[in-house]
């Protein structure tokens, strides 16, 4: 058996989580004081995902670099491989908060997304 500790970042109480596992399976879980904070624990040691929030650059605004984040989290060891991609990216001014700057990336079903507006430079 095989114990690991978490802190849930779900919610501000910051529960100090206890996730037991058995041949890399997840048999226990305990501190929780929410099924939120269960789910995150158990998501955590399965497959820990992550929001990944980043820059691209963009030509002709009145901003070198334009704000952007995925849709939804992604798993995390794709992190590395997901900033290769966007680094790459480079998008013409203007550009709309909410634009699709990368569909799928990495066929995880998330895109990325604008998170600002950025006029073009006059």
């Amino acid at each position: 058996m095989e114990t690991k500790e978490l802190t849930c970042i779900v919610c501000p109480l910051g529960c100090h989580i206890t996730v037991t596992l058995n041949k890399g399976k997840v048999v226990n879980i305990k501190g929780y004081s929410c099924p939120r904070g269960k789910e995150y624990a158990y998501q955590e040691i399965v497959q820990p995902v992550r929001t990944l929030a980043t820059t691209v650059k963009i030509r002709n605004g009145t901003r070198n670099m334009l704000p952007v984040k995925t849709s939804k989290p992604i798993p995390r060891d794709l992190l590395l491989k997901a900033m290769d991609v966007i680094a790459k990216v480079e998008v013409n001014a203007p550009i709309e908060i909410g634009t699709v700057i990368v569909r799928n990336i990495l066929d995880t079903g998330a895109d990325v997304i604008a998170t600002a507006t950025v006029e073009k430079k006059e």
